[in-house]
């Protein structure tokens, strides 16, 4: 049964239309990837389907009971509470029947009441269990800290949070609150690569249905099993991200030999025609008139249409000595702050390498590019550029453009050889036609401004590219086009970016800045290779179930301190639990202690496998996915057993 399905669907804003007949149907547990480029209407879609605007035509039907969720690209709270009041708020319900437990248990030392409490608490406290009663705090913490919260933020009032944090919590709170159907426009726009990650784990376990909008290639490609693409009506390809640009060329190759195909019968029937109408075959030819004429009427294709697309090109203007960067007992940061940033190990970049740089969210990747371009003095140590360097630098926040120029004067400012309709026609291959190109760049939106800043970058001609985030703002197809020229580019790159997909195609070494060791580790090889050692890597080392798991006490099930001291077995202040209550809880943690022995066993049999990896990375990948859903479920039984085992 589908949980949404439209028909025919159209939306148009007074004289302009945004799209039409797009027809779809969202499956139960669907993976959905929703592609297009800028300005297609993919945010303007999902406003509709989620019921927040209605569309100009066509029909629109959800199942009963649906229930939804929604992430936009900007979150806002009306709450004045915390973040984790506002994750509690999910779990109200949860929360009642806490209250009502603890007003029995309280009704259960008066013996006037006990008997009826007693009965009834059997029963409310079993479906609190079932509901997840004894795990949601876990839930939520282990939700904030996925999508890395720390502690302190969870308590600040949400008006505190920046905007990106503000859209991070909107996610937390729809992940805990378990929707049937959940649209999510550009999730991984305020995450690192850990959240990242880590988001992808939980929707590919997820029971619900996803429709995703995103420009981050690889998180579809870890995702979603479906891609739907406004062209701007809708066409379906199945697979991941990957799947679809391969069928997606494959499909258009097919619609241009078909059309081509038609195009020559055409002409062969219009030739014989024309050749024939007035001799010996006039009867064959008036035949073949008519039957040419049906066809055009009835089935005549059109030539397949490509959306446009940038037309970028880099090319270095010379060649670059060998070395290229050299660093010597470099530290970064800022010395009025007392210590650095991170130490970074002695690097050698040599020409026609990629080396791209990641670690989360304000670690000082940006101060470092910076610092390689003598715009911030190193915390200590030395970092050189080779000889014969010509260096462009690509900023994430563009600060080398200026808000009150207009696009023509950035280019010319660049290249002040062009004429100002060879600057019109250059700005066009980046997508800025007509009246676009006398536009103040204080208008531009983050795209445009990433397009005019790669426009800028084109006409230097570096053979050092230092590139902060460049696919930021970018949509699919420009991020494609840039990958493409990057890849063919015969200089030298130092890429900071999150962008996985556009590391996994071009990195040579991966450089990760570690906050929590104020260092920087060098991985040499590609990021599909990097990955692979760090899943390796994390579980060569002793499993943490097996390190944090007290011995029990053969007769009880209870835990020992280190002492070998047992716990949960003593006195209890005031009235102790029922006989029944007793019970149920000593089988609940024999259950429990089944599972635990499962899940330890999985993980080892897991752990052997990866131990000694196959070739095949995407194996790998799916073993070291295992193990984390795995090790995860692990911890989640053992803290419901120590809070069972303590009583």
């Amino acid at each position: 049964m589908s949980l949404i399905t439209a028909t025919d669907l159209g939306k148009s804003y007074g004289p302009d239309d945004i799209f039409s007949g797009i027809s779809l149907s969202i499956p139960n547990r669907a993976r959905i990837g929703l592609a297009g480029p800028n300005g297609i209407g993919k945010t303007t879609l999902l406003r509709i389907l989620i019921g927040l605007e209605e569309p100009s035509g066509g029909y629109l039907q959800r199942a009963r009971g649906l229930r939804m969720g929604y992430l936009p690209q900007e979150a806002y709270f009306e709450s004045q509470g915390t973040l984790w009041e506002e994750c509690l708020s999910v779990f109200k319900d949860l929360l009642a029947r806490q209250d009502e437990l603890r007003r029995l248990e309280h009704a259960m030392s008066d013996p006037q009441q006990a008997a009826e409490a007693l009965e009834a608490y059997g029963g409310l406290e079993h479906e609190f269990d079932h509901l997840g009663g004894y795990t949601f705090e876990n839930r939520i913490r282990q939700t904030l800290t996925g999508l890395s919260f720390s502690e302190a933020d969870a308590q600040r009032p949400l008006q505190q949070l920046s905007g990106g944090q503000r859209t991070r919590a909107l996610l937390a709170r729809l992940l805990l609150s378990n929707p049937d159907l959940l649209f999510l426009d550009e999730p991984t726009n305020h995450l690192d690569i850990a959240a990242i990650e880590w988001l992808e784990d939980y929707l590919r376990e997820w029971e619900g249905a996803v429709v995703i909008v995103s420009h981050d290639r690889y998180f579809l490609d870890q995702v979603v099993t479906t891609i739907f693409e406004m062209t701007p009506t809708l066409e379906v390809y199945h697979g991941n991200y990957s799947a679809y640009i391969h069928q997606r060329a494959e499909r258009y190759q097919r619609r241009l030999e078909e059309y081509q195909a038609q195009q020559e019968f055409i002409q062969k029937e219009e030739e014989f025609i024309r050749r024939n109408i007035a001799g010996q075959n006039t009867r064959q030819a008036q035949g073949r008139r008519k039957r040419l004429e049906a066809m055009l009427e009835e089935a005549r294709l059109t030539p397949p249409m490509e959306s446009r697309r940038l037309h970028l090109q880099l090319q270095p203007v010379g060649r670059s000595g060998e070395l290229v960067l050299v660093t010597k007992d470099l530290s970064i940061g800022y010395a009025d702050e007392g210590r650095p940033l991170f130490a970074v190990p002695n690097l050698v970049l040599t020409r026609g390498e990629c080396a791209a740089i990641i670690g989360p969210n304000g670690a000082g990747k940006t101060t470092f590019l910076k610092t390689i371009l003598n715009q911030i003095p190193a915390y200590a140590g030395e970092a050189d550029l080779g000889a014969s360097l010509k260096v462009g630098y690509f900023a994430q926040a563009h600060e080398g453009l200026h808000p009150d120029w207009t696009l023509m004067q950035e280019i010319a400012t660049v290249a002040p050889k062009l004429l100002p309709a060879q600057i019109r026609d250059y700005l066009a291959r980046f997508l800025f036609t007509g009246d676009d190109v006398f536009k103040p760049v204080s208008v531009l939106s983050g795209g445009e401004r990433g397009r005019l800043a790669l426009a800028c970058l084109a006409l230097q001609g570096a053979n050092l590219l230092l590139l902060d985030e460049p696919t930021n703002h970018l949509d699919l197809p420009a991020q494609e086009v840039l990958q493409a020229i990057l890849a063919d580019y015969g200089g030298t790159i130092l890429l900071v970016s999150h962008d996985r997909y556009l590391i996994d195609a071009l990195a040579t070494q991966i450089w990760e800045v570690v906050p929590s060791e104020s260092s920087l580790r060098m991985f040499e090889g590609a990021y599909s290779e990097y990955k692979a050692a760090r899943l390796a890597e994390a579980v060569r080392k002793p499993a943490a179930a097996a390190q944090v798991r007290p011995a029990l006490d053969g007769d009880r099930g209870l835990p020992r301190t280190a002492a070998g001291q047992k716990v949960g077995n003593g006195p209890r202040p005031g009235n102790g639990p029922s006989k029944m209550e007793q019970r149920r809880r000593q089988q609940r943690i024999v259950a429990l202690e089944a599972e635990i022995t499962r899940l330890e066993k999985e993980l080892q049999a897991i752990t052997q496998q990866l131990e000694n990896p196959s070739s095949d990375l995407g194996r790998i990948q799916r073993l070291g996915q295992e193990y984390t859903r795995l090790h995860a479920l692990l911890e989640d039984r053992m803290e419901e057993w120590g809070r069972s085992a303590e009583g």
